[in-house]
């Protein structure tokens, strides 16, 4: 009798197990083609999409390996690369930097700048020939997506060290080459480029404090708290979600990355990549479309 009972009790655990992942794996199956059909609706659209619970490991992906231009992205690497060598005491955070509009291709060395009509910051060109703090360029670089505070802090910190650091936590496949409007680096094809899973795994190192020290994590995730470009991600999500995100947009191009907090949850990651879509209205659209299915999902009965 014994024996029965126990086998009975084993049988109905694996009925259970069986169960739970077979209901688990629908739910994975549903959220992809509900992203899948979504992404349809917006014909010769390319899309990568990575999505994560940092809680269960849930993972639903769509292309997440496919390469996209990074555009503004490749500046969640470049930060994490800034604090490791503050930690290392290789720099100061609050190191003066003279703020010049004047770069190295990494061509053949020759002079470029950045163009105030195409940054989303124009307020940093008021400061040029003064110096800045190096932990304020990060800033501006993150929240504003200033390119001259990008083309500083690279110039800085090394595209080669925060391309390795990228690489040495997981993010295999990204490339950080150089800095924002290296025409000649442009026209020979040599330009950042990231996958989603990449981007992905970055947020999830900072969000774990594995990218850098538990101090210099918070302090990026604060950082990328206050961006202020927030019409792709946060717009499919209830009004003041917190959201810690790195946008990024060129022509044809708009990405969004993100870790997403919602009240008594655990966080997820989110990162959603678009290219081929000429109307930034409708990428923008779509991307908030897509963060919505998402946060269905995550709070809906089947959660």
């Amino acid at each position: 009798m014994r024996l029965q009972s126990h086998c009975a009790r084993a049988f109905g655990a694996a009925l259970l197990v069986s169960f739970i992942t077979s209901t688990l794996s629908a739910q994975r199956d549903s959220l992809r083609t509900h992203l899948e059909q979504r992404i349809a609706a917006t014909p010769g659209a390319m899309v990568g999409v990575y999505y994560k619970s940092l809680k269960t490991g849930e993972l639903v992906t769509i292309a997440p390996d496919s390469s996209f231009h990074a555009a503004s992205t490749m500046k969640v690497p470049v930060m994490i690369e800034f604090f490791r060598q503050v930690e290392r005491g290789g720099l100061l955070e609050q190191q003066p930097v003279l703020l010049i509009n004047q770069f190295a291709s990494i061509v053949d060395g020759s002079p470029f700048s950045v163009a105030p009509i195409d940054d989303s910051d124009s307020t940093m060109y008021l400061r040029i020939g003064t110096r800045v703090p190096a932990r304020e360029l990060v800033e501006r670089m993150i929240v504003r997506s200033s390119n001259l505070a990008t083309n500083a802090v690279i110039a800085l910190v090394g595209a080669q060290h925060a391309d390795s650091t990228a690489h040495a936590l997981g993010a295999q496949h990204i490339r950080v080459l150089r800095g924002v409007e290296d025409g000649k680096a442009f026209q020979q094809g040599l330009n950042n480029t990231t996958t989603a899973r990449d981007l992905g795994m970055l947020l999830e190192a900072i969000e774990q404090r594995r990218a850098a020290s538990a101090r210099s994590c918070s302090e990026m995730l604060a950082i990328l708290g206050r961006q202020e470009f927030n019409d792709e991600i946060p717009a499919g999500l209830p009004p003041d979600t917190r959201v810690a995100h790195k946008t990024g947009q060129i022509t044809g191009v708009l990405h969004d990355a993100a870790i997403v907090y919602l009240p008594g949850r655990s966080p997820y990651v989110l990162v959603v990549l678009t290219r081929n879509i000429p109307d930034a209205r409708v990428a923008r659209t779509l991307i908030a479309d897509l963060s919505r299915v998402v946060y269905e999902h995550v709070t809906g009965p089947a959660s």
